[in-house]
């Protein structure tokens, strides 16, 4: 099997490059918008060099999936940066398609959930499935970017700060190149509804249906500070609004998250 776009997104015009193996999808996607290229994927089952948040490792054993869309726009990098939003929406969207196809075959008939984890993961069962980094970078056309979405499709790190959970864990058989074909389709879908940023109102609300942790005790480590309070909203920018026990409102804009009896016990 191989990989390929989804009709959608065929139709759509996006391109397609396939890594037998990859070092990281996202410098190869940074790479093509230097050289020109526009709204094209970048897809592997093994990635040895990806990044996630922080500069932290996220490596792909063969078997998950590994991917980068690019986009090349005319907005702002602060409008940009909500376009990580859409990117958790698609790839939730599109496990929940895949897994329910994967239960029926099976002959269950429960469906799993994947809940979206500020500012940028995927998690199954409070653990965390996909992780996702967006970055940016000016190039002739306008401004690059890139959304490097990884899942744990057959296998899921052990030394990771949030626990992690594969869809093999969760009892899901499905290929990466089936969840990837999936996943070019609704990026067809949030990406449109984002519309470069002019409907990320709409990007917000679907995202909060969806938020683990809303209206629930969180910690939220950032360099030496912590902040702790009840997860309220995420605002119009996308930071998340944390109210604190005085009941202020403090915006967030960066941080590592702690849900639960884990921020009751301050993140520790």
């Amino acid at each position: 099997m191989t990989f390929a776009l989804g009709a959608r997104a065929a139709a759509s015009g996006y391109g397609l490059v396939i890594f037998d193996q990859a070092g990281s999808t996202n410098v190869e996607a940074l790479a093509a918008a230097r050289q020109g290229i526009k709204a094209s994927w970048f897809v592997t089952t093994e990635q040895t060099a990806g990044r996630g948040r922080r500069q932290r490792p996220w490596i792909a054993p063969r078997g998950n999936l590994a991917s980068s869309v690019l986009e090349v726009l005319n907005v702002a990098p602060a409008v940009a940066a909500t376009l990580g939003f859409a990117a958790c929406l698609a790839i939730s969207t599109a496990l929940r398609q895949v897994s329910r196809e994967a239960v029926l075959r099976s002959g269950g008939n429960s469906a799993l959930d994947f809940a979206v984890k500020w500012p940028n993961d995927v998690i199954a069962g409070g653990r965390k499935i996909v992780g996702m980094l967006l970055e940016a970078e000016q190039v002739a056309g306008g401004l690059a970017v890139v959304a490097g979405i990884g899942t744990n499709v057959v296998a899921a790190p052990t030394d990771t700060p949030t626990p992690a959970v594969s869809l093999r864990d969760l009892g899901v058989e499905v290929s990466a190149e089936d969840l990837f074909s999936a996943l070019s389709d609704c990026w067809v879908e949030y990406f449109g509804i984002w519309n470069k940023g002019r409907g990320f109102g709409d990007i917000r609300k679907l995202w909060l249906e969806r938020a683990a942790g809303l209206g629930q005790p969180v910690a939220i480590r950032s360099g030496h500070a912590m902040i702790e309070g009840i997860f309220d909203t995420i605002d119009e920018q996308g930071c998340m609004l944390v109210r604190t026990a005085e009941g202020r409102l403090e915006p967030i804009t960066a941080g590592d998250v702690h849900f639960g009896s884990v921020a009751s016990k301050g993140a520790v």
